[in-house]
């Protein structure tokens, strides 16, 4: 029995191990290559990405322009403080404060819809007050009455010029070849506007002269504040034109303002 055992070829026992470990082989290069073919999930989208396509291809695409009515897509152009806002303002009364660089890393929509609202009802407000006192002064003995209508003009001119001037703007400058951002030019444009907040306290003032003093002088503020601003957006293109509409725009506006809030 002992020679038996002992006769028995040790090749036989030998050959079975390299056997089993060539099928566990061939199993893990088939899983492998199976496992190859699966999608990657999570993906780095957030929804479903076909096997094979690229990361952040179309997907992402997608995904990119529906974040844009999206409200946390805008949290970061509200995440200012007082400080920020109030030196921004005082960069919009005093042009030569280089704005641009200020906004250029965080530029922010709270001011400009802050400034257009407080301007809204300030128009509204202080039209009809500069409308009472011219009236007691020139027709005392006839009855005076609210226009609440200042309200809505107020409301569709301001909101109205502060959303679509920038855009047009927007438009022009990317078709002539010029590196805009929509953000910025709404920031812009929106701090542009307050100097026309601290005027209309002034123009409540019953004296026609100096109401127009006042006026002219907002909006060349604000016209000049505008043009050296959207200078550096056109830095080395003959961009003149876009710049010198964009002044008059501003000195429209303010025009605007003393016709018809303060007549």
């Amino acid at each position: 029995m002992e020679e038996g055992y002992t006769s028995l070829p040790t090749s036989h026992l030998l050959g079975s191990v390299p056997a089993a470990v060539a099928e566990e082989k061939a199993k893990g290069a088939a899983s492998e290559s199976s496992s190859a073919n699966l999608q990657i999930f999570p993906p780095a989208n957030g929804g479903y990405q076909a096997p094979g396509s690229p990361y952040g291809g179309d997907d992402q695409a997608t995904s990119s322009w529906k974040g844009v009515c999206s409200i946390s897509s805008y949290t970061p152009y509200f995440n200012v403080d007082t400080d920020i806002v109030v030196g921004r303002l005082i960069s919009s009364v005093y042009p030569m404060n280089d704005f641009t660089g200020k906004i250029d890393g965080n530029p922010d929509l709270y001011g400009p819809i802050w400034i257009s609202t407080t301007l809204v009802f300030m128009l509204a407000a202080l039209g009809n007050c500069a409308t009472y006192l011219m009236h007691k002064r020139n027709e005392p003995d006839i009855a005076w009455a609210f226009d609440v209508t200042y309200v809505n003009w107020a409301a569709c001119i301001i909101y109205g010029y502060a959303l679509a001037v920038p855009v047009a703007f927007y438009f022009l400058l990317r078709y002539f070849g010029c590196n805009a951002s929509l953000i910025r030019l709404w920031c812009m444009w929106g701090y542009s506007l307050f100097i026309f907040v601290p005027s209309s306290l002034l123009l409540i003032a019953p004296v026609e002269i100096f109401r127009w003093i006042i006026i002219i002088l907002a909006g060349a503020a604000s016209s000049w504040f505008v043009a050296l601003n959207l200078k550096s957006y056109t830095e080395g293109s003959d961009l003149m034109v876009l710049i010198v509409s964009a002044l008059l725009l501003q000195i429209v506006l303010a025009l605007f303002i003393k016709i018809f809030f303060f007549a």
